[in-house]
């Protein structure tokens, strides 16, 4: 009996999946265990073992694909058996992209001449190839995304691709068609047709980019630069690089970032890491409680006397959370991630610590669940640059989000005490906020709060 082989749903926010690769092909045995291929989230890899044993009878799609989940992906059974009736149909008005036949099993090429047109500035395809399917082997193009770029107005000659090989999917066209703002029809199509980039914001009404506002666009070639070689080396970026850079872009250019900084007596939280350790040591405690940990726990504090600091700014509107979903900045082999963790606030700092480690150490190892990395899971950010040294920067908010708190090394610096000055340890703190939903005067306060909550932590082992 043949058994069919879906893209796993990894998670309710995952749409879709990308092939990495098959490690079967038609006509291999299987055996159960066995790893049929890999497949990536934005920012998470799995491999799917075999359930079943048997031979590959088919393969509907190839290395690179983005796959709607639940979608057929192949069939494994005895041989000679049908598998026509697994074959994937087209899905929400995304087309099936079967595996890719040979060279030699495509109708033969038409004679060399002359090219005729349409009609509509695109040359006839020849009989035999759907006219839907635009080969361009330079620029690889899922089947959802071309069709994405089609309805929105995206060059996808523009647009650098993140999935495997370099291939454009449906996210690369979404953050291309938000970088390049509202278009009127006739920009639509223009920048749909080649040729032209957008401004980004144009004389329309609402800043919508009409067609005259449109720019040439003349590609540029990373190939074979100068000196290539001797002085330097082109590399492409990694997936994982691509959707950090865009995300990082489209979150500076559609908020408006500032950013406030404020130091923090850390004595008391120096105390207070003495006492976790020394509890950890004699038993007492079954988790290494971090500064961090300490820091987290006053953040979530202050979140709940700001609920316009713990919200998601849509625009026109706000989100407000009635609980503190805290997500924490983790640095990975394969690049930046930010884990949530769901209801902080009714967590105790043992608690707190463990489920920060957890997430931390799931997203290092790549078993994360794709549903804690999306944005909109967490109503706030902590990044801690500390442990490298870094004593201030300007975090980066990840949109929808209101706010990120950046937290830097712990330093000295002069402070009256007891009538004359000492030197005591600080904390930079900088938070950095979307002026559209916070005024400066509210995050000044919130960023105080913070402070306060740092200097005068109570806990108890």
């Amino acid at each position: 009996m043949a058994h069919v082989i879906i893209m796993p749903k990894q998670g309710q926010s995952v749409e879709s999946c990308i092939i990495s690769e098959f490690k079967k092909k038609v006509g291999d045995t299987v055996k159960v265990g066995d790893v049929l291929f890999g497949y990536e989230t934005d920012k998470a890899t799995f491999e799917e073992e075999s359930q079943v044993e048997g031979t590959v009878l088919a393969i509907f799609w190839a290395d690179g694909d983005e796959i709607p989940v639940l979608q057929n992906v192949m069939v494994i059974g005895n041989p000679g058996e049908s598998f026509e009736e697994f074959k994937p149909v087209a899905a929400a008005g995304i087309p099936s992209e079967p595996h890719r036949p040979s060279a030699s099993s495509l109708p033969p090429a038409a004679p060399a001449g002359p090219s005729h047109s349409s009609g509509h500035g695109r040359p006839e395809v020849s009989e035999g190839i759907p006219a839907s399917a635009d080969i361009v082997p330079d620029a690889p193009v899922s089947p959802r995304a071309r069709m994405l770029a089609e309805q929105k107005g995206v060059n996808t000659a523009q647009v650098a691709g993140s999935g495997p090989g370099g291939r454009i999917i449906a996210r690369d066209v979404e953050a291309a068609a938000l970088a390049q703002g509202h278009l009127t029809g006739l920009a639509k199509a223009r920048m749909a047709a080649g040729g032209f980039v957008s401004p980004g914001s144009g004389s329309g009404l609402a800043g919508a980019v009409k067609g005259a506002d449109l720019k040439v666009w003349k590609p540029s070639h990373t190939e074979g630069l100068p000196g290539e070689g001797t002085d330097y080396e082109v590399v492409k970026l990694s997936n994982m690089r691509k959707l950090i850079a865009k995300s990082m872009y489209n979150s500076l250019q559609n908020s408006a970032q500032l950013t406030h900084m404020l130091g923090a007596d850390a004595r008391q939280v120096q105390a207070l890491r003495k006492k976790a350790k020394k509890a950890l040591e004699e038993g007492r405690l079954d988790v290494n409680i971090t500064i961090n940990d300490f820091v987290c726990y006053a953040v979530i504090r202050a979140l709940q006397a700001f609920p316009n600091v713990n919200s998601h700014c849509l625009g026109d509107a706000m989100r407000l959370f009635k609980c503190v979903n805290l997500g924490l900045a983790v640095d990975t082999e394969r690049g930046l991630m930010v884990p949530a963790v769901a209801h902080a606030e009714e967590m105790d700092i043992v608690t707190l610590s463990r489920s920060l480690k957890k997430v931390a150490d799931d997203s290092k190892k790549g078993s994360i669940n794709p549903d804690l990395l999306s944005p909109e899971a967490a109503s706030f950010t902590v990044s801690n640059l500390g442990g490298f040294g870094v004593e201030w920067f300007t975090p980066i908010i990840n949109l929808p989000q209101s706010g990120i708190l950046g937290v830097g090394t712990i330093v000295p610096r002069p402070k009256m005490v007891d009538g004359e000055y000492r030197f005591v340890p600080y904390m930079a703190l900088s938070f950095t906020y979307d002026h559209r939903a916070i005024d400066g005067g509210e995050a000044t306060r919130f960023l105080k709060k913070v402070a306060e909550e740092i200097e005068n932590l109570d806990i108890d082992f």
